[in-house]
């Protein structure tokens, strides 16, 4: 594990090297940048300034675990609406690092200023009075440039504009779902290397336009230079002769002798010495991590899974996780088996909660007196054991506030146990849908349900280390801890997308009749919108206080989503809503909630809003929400490719989950 932390130490050295070398050229002024607005002004120790002060804590204490989070605080006049955005190649500790230094910042530099946005190297920080979520803006755009300017500036204008032209259209609609795309292109002997990001609360049309307006801004005033920026408060651009994103960067070329010989050899002194450290430190790492010597080995690294062997090869043995874990116990600990039985009353029946597809989950009281809930795999088929692999090895990456917490695991012989946090409230299921416990669950609380379960989707398709499909995302799987805030557990079934990967398909359908989306049920292709589908069903679960899967018995629709369907077309959506919020429901607000349903419910996936636009129409009521199209109706078929002996439980194709309160 030393190594993991080592090789991007000296990778970030090597391009702090690199960028020194290439100061000379540099004539950008230093950041910070700002844009202060004469909107008005707001009186110290005023409710605005203490809601801006609690606005900018709270961006920057986001920004260690996402590198895009808008949100507000306060009432009417004194509302502040924050946003900020990291570069997407940065690091969670250098976005967070840069939006605390962004605040700073923006209170010194535009001071008493009811709207201001601020840029840094890597990160634009904003707020204001007003709502802007999900508003383009291309006001006051701010264009910089690198003084030194190219031998043949049309012929540069025109490749830049193709490039940055196409990476627009790639951040906006086809390859990246944080709105993000870098390229390269050639011009003379050099390379061109190129960047483009939205704030993605935008549209995937707004996007577009924003970082076309933005190339049309640049390459109007500074299209003889090497190198520019273009600040938005919707979108950034930036082009360069040199790598400023990352990887090795070419150097800037030049004929020029003297201090630019010098440079240039710098350069390559540099990039040779520090690219043999990054190699050597790299393959030092990797076999480190090798799990197996004989089989295909699993290594995660830098959110892509490499290769996954046969199941086989991925039985753990007690001693060598036992041995490799112990020393980062207080991170994540290795429990012993004993301890676990003890705690357990030896998995006895009376501490039993409930039975999933994965095995039993037990209640544990720890020696030191902590809860704990301890899922337990029953039985040791080849898929199970994968499960369990990927379950630890996702979860140990993952650190999110609306994500089920880890706390330890044991492997011992047969025996593979995790040990998560205590939820007291029990799942999703248990409350929404038991008639003597959901009156507990008030139109203000189902709307933090909603609300958390879609953050926490958010972070595993956009914001993790890794690119995270969950695959099984229902009710029983959505657990409530103690002030009924969501976490989502049950990551056995999940599946890590490599890179800009959009879709891929599998021969195994495995999750929960009522929440599959069609393409994924019936022809095995999932993607994050195969997510998306399910948070739909689950959505329209929680303001109905209905269970999709068994509505057929019922004969207004044949499922919970064409009944919503069909109220919606008749204009009287409102008799959707559980009767038990009569009292505490905004009629608005629950319209608005249908309409997000039915459109994450859409037959076709390409019609489904990704998860960021979810949560921007989730938190702003001044989004417009487009028409839905006919939802899915039916499920399609499912297959089980396991002969489960009735003695031993094992994970199937499809999941049925009864949990008792935990």
């Amino acid at each position: 594990m030393v190594q993991f932390h080592i090789v991007p130490k000296v990778f970030q050295l090597h391009m702090l090297f690199v960028f020194l070398a290439l100061l000379w050229d540099l004539a950008y002024a230093d950041p910070p940048y700002k844009n202060c607005s004469d909107t008005g002004n707001y009186a110290v120790t005023s409710p605005f300034q203490n809601n801006l002060n609690n606005i900018l804590h709270s961006l920057s204490s986001n920004a260690s675990i996402s590198k895009f989070y808008n949100t507000s605080t306060g009432n009417d006049t004194d509302r502040v609406y924050g946003l900020y955005m990291c570069l997407d190649y940065v690091t969670n500790e250098s976005c967070h690092d840069c939006i605390t230094t962004a605040s700073h910042d923006m209170l010194k530099l535009c001071p008493s200023t009811t709207e201001a946005v601020v840029w840094e190297e890597i990160c634009q920080l904003r707020y204001s009075k007003k709502s802007f979520f999900g508003i383009l803006d291309v006001t006051g755009n701010i264009p910089l440039d690198n003084k030194k300017n190219n031998s043949q500036p049309e012929l540069f204008k025109s490749i830049v504009n193709v490039t940055l032209n196409a990476l627009a259209y790639r951040a906006a609609f086809k390859l990246s779902a944080n709105m993000y795309a870098t390229g390269e292109a050639a011009f003379q002997d050099k390379t061109i290397y190129a960047l483009v990001q939205c704030t993605r609360d935008l549209s995937a049309k707004d996007c577009n336009l924003c970082l076309q307006s933005a190339t049309a801004d640049i390459l109007r005033v500074y299209y003889y230079s090497v190198g520019a920026r273009l600040l938005s408060r919707s979108c950034f651009l930036r082009y360069e002769f040199y790598s400023f994103y990352g990887g090795t960067p070419n150097s800037p070329g030049s004929s020029q002798v003297g201090g630019i010989q010098m440079k240039l050899w710098m350069i390559v002194v540099v990039t040779a010495v520090s690219a043999c450290l990054v190699i050597v430190l790299l393959g030092s790492y990797v076999y480190h991590r090798m799990m197996n010597k004989n089989g295909k080995k699993k290594i995660l690294e830098h959110g892509i899974i490499q290769n996954i062997g046969s199941s086989s090869n991925l039985h753990f043995h007690h001693q060598h996780f036992q041995g490799r874990y112990k020393s980062k116990s207080q991170e994540f600990p290795y429990f012993n088996l004993a301890s676990l039985q003890a705690a357990t009353n030896n998995f006895g029946d009376s501490n039993k909660l409930g039975q999933g597809g994965f095995g039993p989950v037990y209640k544990g009281i720890l020696s030191d007196g902590k809860e704990v809930a301890i899922k337990r795999l029953s039985c040791y088929s080849e898929q199970g054991s994968e499960e369990f692999t990927n379950e630890v090895l996702l979860i140990m990456k993952l650190q999110h506030k609306n994500l089920v917490r880890l706390l330890g695991f044991c492997i011992d012989g047969e025996e593979k146990l995790l040990v998560y946090e205590f939820m007291p409230n029990s799942s999703l299921d248990v409350v929404l849908f038991d008639p003597r416990n959901h009156a507990q669950l008030n139109w203000s609380r189902r709307l933090n349900i909603i609300t958390g379960i879609a953050r926490g989707i958010l972070y595993l398709h956009e914001d993790s280390r890794l690119r995270i499909i969950h695959r099984d995302l229902k009710a029983s799987n959505v657990l409530l801890d103690y002030e009924m805030n969501p976490k989502i557990s049950d990551f056995g079934m999940a599946r890590i997308f490599a890179g800009n990967e959009g879709a891929t398909n599998t021969t195994t359908i495995v999750g929960t009749y009522g929440y599959m989306a069609p393409e994924y049920a019936m022809g095995g292709i999932y993607s994050i919108k195969s997510d998306v589908f399910s948070f739909g069903v689950l959505l329209l679960e929680i303001i109905s206080g209905k269970r999709n899967a068994g509505f057929h018995q019922s004969k207004r629709a044949s499922s919970l989503l064409a009944y919503a369907w069909k109220l919606w077309n008749e204009g009287k959506a409102l008799e959707l809503m559980d009767p038990l919020l009569i009292d505490s429901f905004n009629r608005d607000e629950f319209l608005r909630y249908v309409q997000i349903g039915l459109l994450c419910v859409q037959e076709d996936a390409s019609d489904r809003p990704t998860m960021s636009a979810v949560v921007v129409m989730l938190k702003s009521e001044t989004v417009s929400l487009s028409p839905p199209e006919r939802p899915a109706f039916s499920m399609g078929r499912f297959t089980d490719n396991n002969e489960t002996d009735p003695d031993c439980l094992s994970v199937s194709g499809l999941s049925i989950s009864n949990i008792r309160p935990r």
